[in-house]
Order: C-alpha cells, then sequence, then structure tokens
C-alpha cells in the first residue's frame, strides 16, 4: 500500500498518523494480527523539521504533538534540547528523545587548538592540534606544536580549551548551568 495514501485515509476518518518514520510503503502479509482495540496516544515532544546529524536545535524546532506512544527515554522539557545537537537525522513529526541528542561539537580532530592556563594573574597560552572531537567542558587531548607532547584539557569554545584553575572553574560555572536547567 501506498504510505501516502494511508495517510490519507486515515485522516479522513479522523485518525492521525503523522508517519514520523517516514514510510512510503506497507505491506501487509497474510496471517498477520491486528492488536486489539486502538492505539493509545500521547502529548510529546516532537521536531517540527528534518534535522540533519549535528545540527543545533532551536526553540522553533520543537513542537508538542500527538504520537502512538512515548518512550522513557522521551524529551519532556523543551530547554534540555534547545541548544544539543542531533546524533543522526532526525525526522519531522519524530519524538524527541535524549538518545538523539548531544552537545555539540566545538573542537574536531585535528582542529588547531589555543590551550590557556590562568591563575593568580598570570595567562599562558600554547598552540596545539586536537587529538579527538569534544564539546564544552569535554576532556580533549591537545599535542603541543612545540614540544610536541600531549596535554589533556578542557574544551570551552571553538577552538580554545582549558587547563588548569581556570578550566575547573569553566566546569563548575558549566555545571550549575546544567543543574538550573
Amino acid at each position: 500500500l501506498d504510505a501516502g495514501a494511508v495517510q490519507a485515509v486515515a485522516r479522513r476518518a479522523g485518525l492521525d498518523w503523522p508517519n514520523a518514520e517516514g514510510y512510503r510503503r506497507i505491506v501487509v502479509r497474510s496471517g498477520a494480527t491486528a492488536s486489539p482495540g486502538p492505539t493509545a496516544r500521547a502529548e510529546a515532544l516532537t521536531y517540527a523539521r528534518n534535522i540533519n546529524p549535528g545540527e543545533i536545535i532551536q526553540a522553533s524546532d520543537l513542537v508538542w504533538a500527538k504520537v502512538a506512544a512515548a518512550s522513557a527515554d522521551a524529551v519532556s522539557d523543551p530547554e534540555t534540547a534547545i541548544g544539543m545537537a542531533a546524533r543522526r537525522p532526525l525526522r519531522a513529526g519524530g519524538a524527541a528523545q535524549a538518545r538523539d541528542l548531544t552537545a555539540p561539537l566545538v573542537i574536531k580532530a585535528g582542529d588547531p587548538v589555543t590551550v590557556t592556563y590562568q591563575a593568580g594573574g598570570v595567562s599562558l597560552s600554547l598552540q596545539g592540534k586536537a587529538e579527538a572531537a569534544a564539546a564544552a567542558g569535554e576532556s580533549v587531548a591537545v599535542t603541543n606544536l612545540t614540544s610536541k607532547k600531549t596535554i589533556q584539557a578542557v574544551a570551552s569554545a571553538p577552538g580554545q580549551a582549558l587547563v588548569g584553575p581556570a578550566a575547573d572553574r569553566f566546569l563548575l560555572a558549566r555545571n550549575q548551568r546544567l543543574a538550573l536547567r
């Protein structure tokens, strides 16, 4: 069966099937059993448009809609999704789930990174190369371009990382912001 035609028939019958999975065809096999009774529908946070991996979720990307079943991993507060990045392609009408979201990357493997140490009025910086990708607040290995030694730093912004007391202050402030969400 053509999924679009099934969706149109369902709509005319007063049923809402958003086809969040994006099915084009529906195959019915003999011997299949139908589930007894209507499917329970619940209000859930869904995506207003298709979202590509790595895209940052904006407030306008989220809408409340009825879905067939809400998972235990469903995002119930839009604030927890806004500002996060998609891990995989997300379809319009699909329920927002925590496992599909991640903190946006601020450093990618191979990126040039400025690593800064700040304490007691002293500020030192070095240039390095990121050995891995990292989101803000995550640990990242950075190879010093001069000494060729690798150090662990905390990603703080695009192309920026911190070590020492400044890294500790950054993590503390970030954790406090997350706790307020």
